[in-house]
């Protein structure tokens, strides 16, 4: 940890009570946004595949999903700079009311180009919740940040049981509109979101947030930066791109749509889970080596898909993907937390999203392509070559760290 970054004074401490109270809030309203991305990873292939012109655009509303991500989460730093991280909250439920919406309509309508916008404005309320992780360490001393963080990210538990239940309870009520009511009560969901988070107290940006702190770039150039980066960009982007291509694989191979939801519902708890102790692991071990545990987990996860083709091979790779994300994905946030001030706060948060949910777009665009032209088995390959890239971009990130703390 270098001196001008966490462990900078604290110019905005909030008191215990208002703590506890925005961890929880935050941690509830996770846990009902994170249905909405279950939905769409659960139903967007399968709507996707009925609506597509072509099979090759099967996957294209989960590739737009993540670009409404990418597309959306600097102008929402810049909305939580200027007039503080509640009015990004709300923003971000509106679009999420409006995601499930307008793909009701798409369903209704037939209409694939507007479930593809739809799914761009899930992706953008899907920005908004990720950066409810950052928001638990606002006003929080640093030995306790991980811990904040995490808690508040072990709220995706609900998610993972709410998300793909969600699914198979309401995927039948409209028929023949598979789907249509499941987007319905998505944009419920989403609007209960928003009246959670009108309670969470955060502290108001001042003229000095506002202007900002050290330049972008210089910081950007930070060896722990760029690994935190690196790590938290190829977590999401395997995560999304077997998670992408799988209830297609399973589909493909004939199984059912509820083993496939049960699936997803097992990936995203895994996903989550864990971060009850997660924050207690970064404290304990540090950020790096429980990011490199994440990176390991994944590879196992592809490892074990290669094995097979039944249920039990998906689902066991899906389960130790979601932990292997958890755990790269936390440890890296941890590490972008040691790279800036208070200032700089959400200017690097939302650099470091921005990189993340790019690379991850990538990911997702391929996903589709690689399963269509060369099967499940070619996705869980390629996934080898980044997981390599960010090992490394670690390894020499720690061992610099290393060096710079015996000098």
């Amino acid at each position: 940890m270098t001196p001008d970054s966490t462990t900078s004074p604290l110019e905005h401490e909030l008191p215990e009570k208002v703590q506890r109270g925005n961890i929880w809030r935050l941690s509830i309203a996770q846990a009902l946004a994170g249905a909405n991305s279950v939905v769409v990873y659960a139903t967007g292939a399968i709507v996707g595949d009925g609506l597509a012109p072509s099979p090759m655009l099967a996957t294209l509303p989960i590739s737009i999903f993540v670009v409404g991500m990418a597309a959306c989460i600097l102008p929402v730093g810049a909305l939580a700079r200027h007039h503080g991280r509640r009015a990004a909250f709300l923003a971000g439920t509106g679009a999420g009311v409006l995601a499930g919406l307008l793909a009701m309509l798409a369903v209704i309508l037939g209409s694939f180009w507007l479930f593809c916008l739809a799914t761009f404005f899930g992706g953008s309320y899907a920005a908004v919740v990720l950066s409810f992780r950052f928001a638990a360490a606002d006003g929080v001393t640093a030995a306790r940040r991980p811990r904040a963080l995490s808690l508040v990210m072990a709220g995706g538990v609900a998610a993972g049981v709410v998300g793909p239940q969600l699914v198979t309870w309401t995927m039948d009520w409209w028929p023949p509109h598979t789907f249509a009511a499941t987007f319905l009560v998505q944009a419920a969901v989403a609007a209960v979101s928003a009246v959670i988070l009108l309670g969470v107290r955060l502290p108001m940006p001042t003229a000095r947030d506002i202007a900002g702190g050290r330049p972008l770039a210089l910081i950007a150039r930070q060896p722990r930066f760029v690994a935190a980066a690196i790590c938290g960009a190829v977590s999401y982007l395997l995560m999304n791109f077997l998670m992408t291509a799988a209830p297609l694989a399973m589909h493909h191979v004939g199984h059912s749509q509820a083993s496939a939801n049960l699936g997803l519902q097992w990936h995203v708890i895994a996903m989550y889970a864990p971060s009850f102790f997660t924050g207690g692991l970064i404290s304990r071990f540090g950020a790096g080596r429980v990011a490199t545990a994440g990176l390991v987990l994944t590879g196992l996860s592809a490892a074990i898909g290669l094995g097979g083709m039944d249920v039990a091979h998906f689902w066991t790779t899906l389960v130790l993907l979601g932990m292997g994300w958890n755990f790269g994905f936390l440890g890296a946030s941890a590490l972008v937390l040691e790279c800036h001030r208070p200032e700089e706060k959400t200017r690097v948060q939302s650099l470091n999203d921005f990189i993340v949910f790019s690379l991850m777009a990538i990911g997702s665009f391929s996903s589709g392509g690689v399963l269509s032209s060369y099967g499940w088995n070619a996705v869980l390959w390629v996934s080898f070559a980044p997981l390599a890239l960010a090992a490394v971009a670690l390894a020499l990130a720690m061992k610099r760290g290393a060096r710079a703390a015996r000098q």
